[in-house]
């Protein structure tokens, strides 16, 4: 093997088709053990995958398990290992990138596959194209695994190639040209009276050109190649729940020959199942053929009322910044625009910090400055105003909530139907403290679009913080377990919502997600909470230092933190409790 890290759409990539393979058919548990492993770990928990963790969080045990009594999780990964040799030697012998769970622990490894099967040769005018990232994308070539990229001799000159470079030249002069134009006339694009024409063009972002292509999404198909009762209702759930995102442009036509040459349109297909009543949802890229993605719906899968849940946990991974299609577009090098914008906006939630924050702010920012009509520009930029607000960044400058409310604003206005656009205006209500409000446009968000668990998941989250713990709790729990790669503000959501629903097993759980966590006062207390409900007190002890360290303003009055970001009463009150029982200062 050759011994280099694999890049994550790779890694996901073989997770999908393992989990979709007959050698995985046949253990769910062992499917929900990997599929929980991997996920965590390349959300940078690894360090959270110890086994009273995988207990509660797989297994469904509670907070009494008792690893050295009960071997669970010793049994069911070591059946993992075998089944993971078992699929690398067989079906998966032409993985690009190999999976293992080293013996000792429970952290899975990766590595790049050096036995690759043979595959057609191409037409020397296409080889080029395929060898990976252009230098502009932004992504490294050495953030590709080698062994996904096509090797190819040097092509002779030939009159296409000089073509090529011709049209290469003339799209760089254009572009010169938009910034240019930019610069000069950007405050006359946002006239309209809306949103104040304030905005700047920065470096992080002086890469994008205004354009219509600037505001492409991810094209989308289905194509049904499967009869019958169940395949029909999985095809109309399916569209159902495509005809919801706003994050790619769904066709509501099925996929035709010609898609295959957009290098950013994908194709759902709907195929028969490897055993009777089976039906397997494959998602491919139309251009390059590849599967993406794989889900075997067994006959109970499928049936009316369970289908749903299945169709949004599939989407949920697929479709979102988050998901498949964009961590493909960022791996082969194509993203650009909006597409780009998003997956920086991603990585802000993903990894909360002045740095990412302000990566993806100045994008967003440099499109709205171009005069962009897509509605997820002015929901996105709303939510991270309020952040800004919230977290005190320094960019942008002067952040306000009344911005975001403008921001928020234009975007239901040019996205009525649209579900980010909502939630967007239900977190600023929540932040200027009208619950009411908030909860109507979070409740619509997830109404427009109820394969979106994200969506759900905000409608929880926005109930508990209204003091509506014993309605969204469910809501949010539902929604983070049927969705495994959920974002960390779920699990502290959840947190909450158990804490004060008084499930104290369950609020520790929630809290150990947090562990990687480091940048969030609220979260660190929360694990602090946990930590001393656990009976951890080593753990406390360094939660305590870590907190008086990094964050002495929250350290010294937790009170005021919980106050200036609306929290209900009788939550601030018992968390400042908890924490002062804790040990944290006075907590007062």
């Amino acid at each position: 093997m050759q011994h280099a890290t694999p890049a994550a759409p790779a890694v996901r990539e073989t997770l999908e088709r393992l989990l979709a393979s007959e050698t995985f058919g046949r253990s769910e548990r062992a499917r929900k053990l990997i599929r929980y492993l991997v996920e965590r770990e390349q959300a940078g928990e690894g360090d959270r995958l110890k086994g009273f963790s995988i207990a509660m969080d797989v297994f469904g045990k509670d907070g009494d398990f008792d690893p050295s009594t009960d071997a669970v999780v010793r049994v069911q990964a070591g059946r993992l290992r075998e089944l993971l040799q078992q699929y690398f030697a067989n079906e998966g012998i032409a993985e690009p990138v190999r999976i293992a769970i080293p013996r000792g622990g429970y952290v899975p490894a990766y590595e790049l596959n050096a036995i690759r099967l043979p595959e057609a040769a191409k037409p020397a005018g296409e080889t080029e194209a395929a060898t990976g990232p252009s230098e502009h994308s932004g992504v490294a070539d050495d953030a590709v695994p080698a062994a996904l990229l096509v090797p190819s001799a040097a092509p002779a000159p030939s009159v296409a190639r000089h073509l090529r470079f011709f049209w290469m030249a003339i799209a760089v002069v254009i572009a010169m040209l938009g910034v240019l134009i930019l610069r000069q006339g950007s405050g006359a694009l946002l006239a309209g009276g809306e949103i104040p024409a304030t905005f700047e063009s920065a470096g992080l972002t002086s890469t994008i050109a205004p354009s219509a292509m600037s505001e492409a999404l991810p094209l989308v198909y289905i194509d049904n190649k499967a009869d019958g009762t169940a395949a029909s209702r999985v095809g109309a759930s399916l569209r159902a729940g495509l005809s919801g995102f706003d994050t790619i442009d769904f066709i509501g036509r099925d996929a035709r020959q010609d898609s295959a040459d957009e290098a950013t349109s994908f194709i759902f297909d709907i195929l028969p199942g490897p055993n009777a009543g089976d039906i397997t949802i494959e998602l491919q890229s139309a251009a390059s053929g590849r599967v993406l993605l794989s889900r075997n719906l067994a006959p109970a899968d499928s049936a009316p009322g369970a289908v749903e849940d299945r169709i949004a946990d599939l989407l949920s991974s697929a479709l979102p910044a988050s998901g498949t299609i964009y961590n493909y577009i960022e791996q082969t090098g194509t993203p650009d625009g909006l597409t780009e914008c998003l997956l920086l906006n991603d990585k802000y939630y993903l990894d909360q910090n002045a740095k990412t924050h302000e990566a993806a702010y100045r994008c967003l920012e440099t499109l709205a400055n171009s005069g962009a009509k897509s509605s997820l520009v002015y929901s996105e930029l709303a939510s991270l105003q309020v952040e800004a607000v919230s977290d005190h960044y320094a960019y942008p400058p002067n952040a306000t909530i009344e911005k975001a409310v403008e921001f928020a604003h234009r975007g239901v206005q040019m996205g009525p139907t649209s579900p980010y656009a909502h939630r967007a205006y239900g977190y600023v209500s929540a932040r200027l403290g009208n619950t009411d409000e908030a909860i109507r446009w979070m409740r619509k968000a997830s109404e427009l679009n109820p394969y979106d668990l994200g969506m759900a998941a905000a409608y929880g989250y926005g109930l508990i913080f209204a003091g509506r713990y014993a309605e969204g709790t469910p809501i949010l729990a539902h929604a983070a377990q049927t969705f495994s790669g959920h974002s960390t503000w779920w699990d502290y959501g959840l947190f909450v919502g158990q804490f004060m629903l008084g499930d104290m097993n369950k609020a520790v759980a929630a809290s150990m997600a947090l562990r990687t966590t480091a940048t969030k006062s609220h979260y660190l207390a929360a694990r602090l909470i946990g930590a001393k409900a656990a009976g951890q007190d080593d753990l406390v002890r360094m939660l305590l230092d870590e907190l008086n360290t990094k964050f002495p303003k929250f350290a010294a009055d937790p009170r005021a933190t919980f106050v200036e970001r609306k929290y209900p009463a009788d939550l601030t009150e018992r968390l400042v409790g908890a924490l002062r029982s804790a040990g944290l200062g006075s907590a007062s």
